[in-house]
């Protein structure tokens, strides 16, 4: 067939799958173009990317040509994502597909050349079912894929959580610094107090307690890597002696009890299954008065279809997002007194705007340290999760429940002036 007729032929695919015209113009393997003059160019490389969207024709199946750049979006991602938007919706669900419409589609599939079985998904893609300890894979999927990476994404700062831009000006470094502190006074640390980090990252919450607020602390994490890291930080500060990582689950920690738990960023990886047994294990490591400062994104609405997403598939596999009201419940029915709620869903959206930043600045550099796939998933994860943020799909929420004494006294400041200034 001619080669200008390719990029056609692509835009009529997109058309009857999903029933409406791509709002985007695609360029094609053969140089040719079709749709609007005006709208973002997606670029085509290959046959094997139509091959994949015929044989999973939703998200996933775009998801997977473009982490193995079979597809690409030109110019800036974040704003041609954005002027997508409207268009995912169609995409995040199966195409209901008349017989006429499978006869064209296989029709229009031998004449570009791209009948085949289906490709195998990219080697980044997590593997289905998950092993027995399944936490621990997850974690390992997700965030064993070298400090170094990690440090060019997040920053010297190595906290993978939302920022608290206190401030507007303020850069991504001095607004983690600043989530950090807002943490430490929500759970009201003073010298001496004993704090667990359930989900410690690379320790860099325990180093602010420890320097600023003079806690002693223990961090657990499933990622072996993280855990060397922040054992290597500690031992820097010439902290060692107040702060301990040890490399467990939330589940087999038993020795409180403790004055002040902090968990950013970790129940998202719980999941609603097991939300009321993680909620009743922190409540027995807390002494009286003790607070529990639960920072977790939480979903809007009802859940999707269950579909295998991009997100399950490459960036969180097993990690399920639950309502705001479905994490208080768990807590309130664990015997935690529930004192303040805050949403940062703005914040996170900015955090992650300049991870990609960050991520595209030091592209060859995260590149070399994991595989081209793997950076091209978490490109495309972190602007699309941004762009949730901002679009109120998604929130994140810092949760502050306290384990009252027995004749109700919560030890809780009686304003939030404390925290706050």
């Amino acid at each position: 067939m001619a080669g200008s007729d390719v990029a056609e032929r692509l835009h009529d695919v997109l058309l009857r799958l999903f029933g409406r015209e791509a709002p985007f113009r695609i360029r094609a393997w053969d140089g040719s173009e079709a749709g609007p003059a005006d709208a973002p160019v997606v670029l085509v490389h290959s046959r094997r990317a139509l091959r994949r969207m015929l044989w999973r024709p939703d998200e996933l199946g775009l998801a997977r040509a473009y982490v193995a750049g079979e597809v690409d979006v030109e110019g800036d991602l974040l704003s041609a994502l954005k002027r997508l938007a409207p268009f995912g919706r169609f995409i995040g669900r199966r195409p209901d597909l008349t017989a006429a419409d499978r006869r064209e589609l296989l029709r229009t599939a031998v004449l570009l050349g791209a009948v085949g079985p289906a490709p195998k998904p990219p080697p980044e893609e997590s593997v289905r079912p998950l092993p027995v300890g399944r936490d621990r894979a997850v974690i390992s999927h997700h965030y064993d894929v070298g400090n170094e990476f990690y440090s060019y994404v997040l920053g010297p700062s190595l906290v993978f959580s939302s920022a608290y831009f206190a401030d507007p000006a303020l850069d991504l470094e001095a607004a983690q610094r600043a989530k950090l502190d807002l943490v430490c006074r929500k759970l009201g640390l003073t010298a001496g107090m004993r704090l667990l980090d359930v989900g410690c990252g690379w320790g860099s919450l325990l180093l602010h307690a420890a320097s600023e607020y003079g806690v002693r602390g223990v961090g657990i994490t499933v990622s072996a890597e993280q855990a060397e890291l922040a054992r290597k930080r500690i031992a820097e500060a010439d902290l060692a002696d107040r702060l301990e990582i040890r490399l467990a689950d939330w589940r087999e920690v038993d020795d409180g009890p403790y004055d002040a738990i902090a968990s950013l960023g970790l129940t998202e990886h719980v999941g609603a299954e097991h939300l009321g047994s993680y909620a009743s294990s922190m409540f027995a490591l807390l002494r009286g008065g003790g607070r529990l400062l639960n920072h977790q994104i939480a979903r809007s609405g009802e859940s999707s279809a269950p579909v295998r997403s991009f997100v399950d598939a490459y960036a969180a596999p097993e990690g399920e997002l639950v309502p705001l009201g479905t994490i208080i419940s768990a807590l309130e029915d664990a015997s935690f007194e529930v004192r303040d709620v805050e949403s940062l869903r703005e914040h996170y959206a900015r955090t992650l705007r300049a991870w990609v930043s960050n991520l595209e600045e030091h592209w060859s550099a995260c590149a070399s340290r994991t595989s081209p796939g793997r950076v091209r998933a978490w490109h495309l994860y972190m602007a699309a999760s941004a762009l949730a943020f901002e679009a109120a799909r998604i929130s994140v929420h810092q949760v502050l429940a306290v384990c009252p004494h027995a004749d109700g006294r919560s030890e809780v400041p009686l304003t939030r002036r404390d925290w706050i200034l």
